[in-house]
């Protein structure tokens, strides 16, 4: 892609962050997102407000406030209405509690039903968060459990229990709203929330983004109910496998660690928590703060030599 120099994009594409920033006046910047995805779970309401609430991650993520969200939608010609409704009312729902104002939106028709958000936020150019601000010395917190990609897949292979299905949605419908706002006024370093390319795909960005080593403890790891067992099965998503073939170079891991357990760490999330690198001295008051958030590692000096070493440290 072409680069165009502007002083007040604070943040564009080259870090593979999670929204663009374009600085406004000394006090407020833009923070910009767009994501959109193919159906979940079975429920059209439900299957809207997870759409809505991993489209406004992204701007929790860079430190910001959803203000303006515009829905993206492609539904079949001869598709059910109703169905098409409650998506509608689900994204638009979850939207309202974030704050946010949903202003419009685009919809074409199309024989493939996707559904997300464009959603603009504010935050000032000062506090602005990205994957590129981990210091050696901070402790690495994840703010929610993972599994939700091996879940969806057990449920469409008819593997999934009813309560793990249930945990798994209830983690996908909860904003990271709050979690963003607990690192009010501590000393945070990077920020970035594990989406679609994993846990480690997104610790690998932050890694390479702030010349850092990632340590992170797999015992320390929480996961959804039902994950670990369907891993173990091999209810394993395709995206899973893309995301190891991709990442796992980059990472070097302890050969005692469990299979069904690794694979987890490569496991795209929907609407998945924050990755918060915190000193760790106010560490204890964010884990205050943020009922469920956990830490799972630390972040160690600076790579040697980034294209021999690997950034990511799985023990």
């Amino acid at each position: 892609m072409p680069r165009v120099s502007n002083p007040n994009v604070l943040v564009g594409y080259d870090t593979a962050d999670d929204a663009g920033v374009y600085r406004l006046t000394p006090e407020c910047a833009l923070v910009q997102t767009v994501d959109f995805f193919t159906p979940i779970v079975d429920d059209p309401y439900t299957f809207g407000a997870i759409a809505a609430a991993n489209s406004l991650s992204d701007v929790y993520a860079m430190g910001g406030t959803p203000v303006t969200a515009l829905s993206i939608c492609a539904y079949p010609g001869n598709g059910d209405i109703d169905d098409l409704r409650e998506i509608l009312r689900g994204g638009a729902e979850k939207i309202a509690e974030s704050g946010c104002v949903l202003i419009g939106g685009h919809s074409v028709s199309d024989p493939e039903i996707k559904f997300g958000y464009s959603v603009t936020g504010t935050v000032r150019p000062d506090r602005v968060l990205t994957n590129g601000g981990a210091r050696p010395g901070d402790l690495l917190i994840l703010t929610k459990a993972i599994g939700t990609g091996v879940i969806s897949t057990a449920l469409k292979r008819e593997m999934a229990k009813d309560a793990d299905v249930e945990s798994s949605i209830a983690s996908m419908l909860t904003l990271n709203r709050a979690a963003a706002q607990a690192t009010e006024g501590l000393n945070v370093g990077g920020c970035t929330d594990i989406t679609g390319f994993g846990l480690v795909g997104h610790a690998r960005e932050m890694a390479v983004a702030s010349n850092v080593t990632l340590i992170i403890s797999a015992a320390r790891i929480q996961f959804l109910p039902g994950a670990v067992e369907y891993s173990a099965a091999g209810a394993r998503p395709g995206g899973l496998k893309n995301n190891q073939e991709f990442a796992g170079s980059c990472v070097k891991a302890e050969s005692s660690i469990p299979d069904e357990i690794e694979a987890l760490l490569y496991d795209p999330q929907t609407s998945g928590g924050l990755l918060i690198t915190i000193a760790e001295t106010d560490a204890p008051v964010f884990l205050d703060r943020c009922p469920g958030a956990f830490v799972i590692g630390r972040v160690e000096a600076s790579l040697v030599d980034p294209k021999k070493e690997k950034p990511i440290h799985l023990t």
